[in-house]
């Protein structure tokens, strides 16, 4: 195996720090060296890289077009550092990082309203919480427990069933001009806003009804949920979204429904933990909360 090119992490201050300042000295000043230890730093760094990072043009410095591209790629791990370190100080000695991948509108909409309360039961858990539209953060390890809609099968994965959902078309009450559209067929004729995840939505909710439509296909398309209702509730079109997603704007009259017919989604909402987790007590923790969550929703 080939030895790696693994400068130190002084000799990549030194270097961002004259880069910065095109001066040895005052990056000397700013990282309290000797200006010839700053010197040495980027001098044995270039030996390293085997191009030179400045030019010494009449005791002043200049990047070199290697030192420019070397400087963007050591500032991203300078700063990388930086946020990690701070990111293990934010957390108590006794603090165990919870990693959750969800997808974004799942998220946003009914995991963090359901997370009330858990930091109060478990304040030794850090709930580590990010997007992710497909469960594969798990695979990869970089997630302890994943949210994500589907048929519930992951391979290596334990699924569980947390609830299904119904699609439901929706728009601001202004879109519809104070009138009631007479069927399903007159929602056709509105911009209908597509979901990238669920490129057939459209089409089987026009289907379910007997109803034949080339329109289903176009539109406007949206990466998430959250972005078509925002489109919707501009007025921009009649967005066909999970019923859960929408309870409150429905309820406020932000948003009204197109028509009234909804449709059973094929998939269900899943909680997911690799296999050999199912004992890890921070994985199992949340586990049972979400259980409870699901049964007082049931309830």
């Amino acid at each position: 195996m080939s030895k790696r090119l693994v400068p130190s992490m002084t000799a990549l201050q030194c270097f961002e720090a004259a880069a910065r300042h095109l001066s040895f000295t005052r990056a000397a000043e700013e990282l309290h060296l000797t200006q010839s230890a700053v010197s040495k730093q980027v001098a044995q760094l270039e030996e390293m890289l085997r191009h030179h990072l400045f030019l010494r043009i009449r005791r002043r410095l200049q990047l070199t077009p290697a030192g420019s591209l070397y400087l963007a790629e050591v500032n991203k791990i300078l700063t990388q550092v930086d946020m990690s370190s701070r990111y293990v100080l934010s957390y108590g000695s006794q603090t165990e990082v919870l990693k959750v991948a969800t997808q974004p509108s799942f998220g946003v909409r009914w995991l963090i309203p359901h997370l009330k309360g858990f930091g109060k039961r478990h304040p030794n858990l850090h709930l580590d919480i990010r997007n992710e539209m497909e469960p594969f953060a798990l695979l990869q390890g970089s997630a302890d427990v994943v949210f994500f809609y589907g048929q519930g099968t992951w391979p290596g994965a334990t699924c569980i069933e947390l609830f299904g959902e119904e699609v439901v078309p929706v728009c601001a009450p202004e879109l519809l001009q104070g009138r009631t559209l007479p069927d399903a067929g007159a929602v056709a004729e509105l911009v209908l806003l597509q979901s990238t995840s669920r490129p057939q939505a459209w089409h089987e909710w026009f289907l379910e009804q007997g109803l034949h439509t080339d329109n289903s296909y176009h539109g406007p398309r949206f990466d998430t949920f959250y972005m078509a209702l925002s489109a919707a509730q501009a007025g921009c079109g009649v967005a066909l979204v999970p019923s859960y997603l929408v309870a409150k704007e429905l309820a406020e009259g932000a948003l009204v429904l197109a028509w009234d017919h909804a449709m059973k989604s094929n998939g269900a909402h899943y909680l997911a933990y690799a296999e050999h987790a199912a004992e890890v007590p921070k994985v199992r923790a949340l586990v049972e909360w979400v259980a409870e969550q699901i049964q007082r929703r049931e309830h």
